[in-house]
């Protein structure tokens, strides 16, 4: 027969590690909510910094688009003043403000490639940031090791049944 200090200890040393193991769950609940919470975060501040970045880009070349629009204009405006102020006309004059234009064109094209690859650039940086996020989240937020009852039960029975053969 058990004797009531062996009981007393078996029950004394389940529920000490029964709560200490739910203390342990608890706190690794919270600092995974916490972790979570800094990395989306850290997440929203890195995609919103990218996105602000290519606003700025599209502003950029917008503005070179522009400069590159007027001056071209300003350059034909000037040749064909020019020509008309010399008398000259004809093939040679077209032939110069073509030129004008198509140098215009190809500076415009450059611009655009140059602002779709940036824009292809940053769908593959932000790709890579969602899976980074993705890829963070699963490793903060590992299943937690829930309290073991029966483990605990049986730990406190031993100290019991250890304490009680101790006694005798």
């Amino acid at each position: 027969m058990c004797d009531p200090i062996s009981i007393g200890l078996a029950i004394a040393s389940t529920a000490s590690s029964v709560m200490g193991q739910k203390q342990a769950t608890d706190a690794q609940e919270q600092a995974q909510v916490n972790a979570s919470k800094a990395e989306r975060q850290r997440h929203l501040h890195e995609v919103s910094a990218m996105r602000q970045q290519q606003g700025q880009e599209l502003v950029a070349a917008a503005l070179k688009l522009a400069a590159s629009s007027k001056k071209a204009m300003e350059a034909r405006a000037m040749v064909k003043t020019s020509a008309g102020e010399s008398g000259v006309a004809g093939l040679s004059v077209d032939a110069l403000i073509n030129d004008l234009t198509r140098k215009e064109a190809e500076h415009n094209f450059t611009v655009n490639q140059q602002t779709q690859m940036s824009d292809v650039n940053r769908q593959l940086q932000l790709r890579d940031a969602g899976l980074g996020f993705t890829n963070n989240m699963l490793r903060i937020n590992k299943p937690i090791e829930q309290p073991d009852y029966l483990g605990a039960v049986i730990s406190g029975a031993s100290t019991g049944l250890s304490a009680n053969s101790s006694l005798k």
